[in-house]
C-alpha cells in the first residue's frame, strides 16, 4: 500500500541532543497509527518534521503538501481574540478545499459567536479538529490531543477525529505517552525510544507475536518456537520471560500467558533484565576528631 507518509533514517539534532536519530517509519493511506514512547522520544519532533515545521539534519521525510495536512498542536494553537465563526471564516479564506458543512458537523451545537477564549479545553480541542478536518486532509497528525483532557472529554474528541476521518479518508497520527488513550482507535502502534522506532506494527501481530514465560529460575538455554528474549526478571525462584516467538510453545516447564499492550510496550522501554537488588550496607560511624 503507498504511504502517505515515509520518513527513512530520519535524524534531527536540538543544540547537542539528538531528538530523533536513524528514525524509520511508514503511514499508509487511510491508516491510523499511534506513535508512543516516554517523555523526550522524539514524537513532537517526528510530527514537526512531517508538517515542515522543521527541517531534518539527517535522512529523508517524504509527506504530502502542507494544504494536505491537518495538524492538531499539542497546545492548540488559536486566534483567542476570535469568535468561533471568525476562527472557521479565516480557515475557509485559506483552504482551497474547505468544506464547512463538514466542520459544522464536527464543531457540535457551539454558538458561532463564542468567544475562544471562553472555550473549555474539550471545546478549544474539538474547535481545533474541525478547523484541521475541515480542509480535507490526507494526513492528519494530532500530537498529545488528550493531555489537557479528561476522560470524558477525551473519549468524546476521539470519537469526533474517527467520524471526520471516516468521511475524509485521511491517514492518521497520533502521538501521545498514554497508549491506553488510542488502543481502542489505532490499527498500528509505532514506539519511539531514544529518537528511533524500536518495535511497530499492528496491535494485533505485536500481541500475537509475544508471551509471558514463567517458570523455575534456571539458566537460559534455547527455548524452542521463542525468537528473542525481550526482558527477563526473576522473584525468588520463578523466573519471568517475555519473549518474541517465532511458533508455538510446547515446553510443559514453562507457564504461557498473553500480554497486554501497555505491559508489552513498557517491557521495551525497559531494560532488558530487572537489576538485582543489592542488600542494604549496615552504616558505619568514623570519627573525625
Amino acid at each position: 500500500m503507498t504511504a502517505v507518509l515515509h520518513a527513512e533514517g530520519l535524524g534531527k539534532r536540538h543544540h547537542r541532543r539528538w531528538a530523533l536519530r536513524d528514525c524509520t517509519l511508514r503511514v499508509p493511506e487511510q491508516s491510523i497509527i499511534g506513535v508512543t514512547g516516554p517523555n523526550s522520544a522524539g514524537k513532537s519532533t517526528l510530527l514537526g518534521l512531517a508538517v515542515g515545521l522543521l527541517e531534518p539534519d539527517e535522512g529523508t521525510m517524504s509527506a504530502p503538501p502542507i494544504a494536505d495536512i491537518g495538524y492538531v498542536a499539542q497546545d492548540v494553537p488559536l486566534y483567542r481574540s476570535f469568535d468561533v465563526g471568525e476562527m472557521l471564516a479565516f480557515a475557509r479564506s485559506t483552504n482551497l478545499r474547505w468544506d464547512q458543512q463538514l466542520a459544522l458537523e464536527l464543531l457540535g451545537s457551539r454558538s458561532l459567536e463564542t468567544k475562544v477564549s471562553a472555550l473549555m479545553p474539550g471545546e478549544r480541542a474539538r474547535l481545533a479538529l474541525a478547523l484541521a478536518l475541515g480542509k480535507r486532509p490526507a494526513l492528519l497528525l494530532l500530537d498529545e490531543p488528550l493531555a489537557s483532557l479528561d476522560r470524558l472529554a477525551g473519549r468524546e474528541f476521539l470519537q469526533v477525529a474517527m467520524d471526520g476521518v471516516a468521511q475524509t479518508g485521511a491517514a492518521v497520527v497520533i502521538a501521545t505517552r498514554v497508549v491506553t488513550d488510542i488502543e481502542r482507535v489505532c490499527e498500528r502502534i509505532a514506539l519511539l525510544c531514544d529518537g528511533a522506532v524500536k518495535l511497530e506494527g499492528s496491535v494485533e501481530e505485536l500481541l500475537s507475536r509475544h508471551r509471558l514465560l514463567t517458570g523455575a529460575r534456571r539458566p537460559l538455554g534455547r527455548i524452542h518456537g521463542v525468537e528473542a528474549v525481550v526482558r527477563a526478571s526473576h522473584s525468588g525462584r520463578q523466573l519471568t520471560l517475555l519473549v518474541r516467538t517465532n511458533g508455538p510453545i510446547v515446553d510443559p516447564t514453562w507457564s504461557v500467558d498473553e500480554i497486554g499492550l501497555e505491559d508489552l510496550l513498557l517491557a521495551y522501554m525497559a531494560p532488558a533484565e530487572l537489576p538485582t537488588a543489592q542488600p542494604q550496607r549496615p552504616w558505619r560511624l568514623r570519627w573525625h576528631g
